[in-house]
């Protein structure tokens, strides 16, 4: 997980901002592909395609944010 700690937050940040949420009109194609996940209507290749690429930013958000928890509870439990 040390790769995930190497990236900078700004390029975290603004990978999740653009790509993650890209486009922004009529709505985010994550939020459109996680309804079609939930909804069984996930099939084509190209919408998985979708969802992995947009979705790739949030998760690397969502980890980077673990690891800073995680190392701020290591750090305080050395103590």
């Amino acid at each position: 997980m040390r790769w995930i700690q190497s990236l900078s937050w700004p390029l975290v940040i603004i990978l999740t901002l653009t790509l993650g949420l890209a486009p922004f009109t009529p709505e985010p194609h994550l939020l459109e592909k996680i309804t079609m996940l939930l909804n069984g209507e996930l099939s084509k290749p190209i919408d998985i395609f979708d969802l992995f690429l947009h979705g790739t930013p949030w998760v690397l958000f969502i980890l980077k944010v673990s690891t800073l928890f995680s190392t701020t509870n290591n750090s305080h439990s050395k103590e």
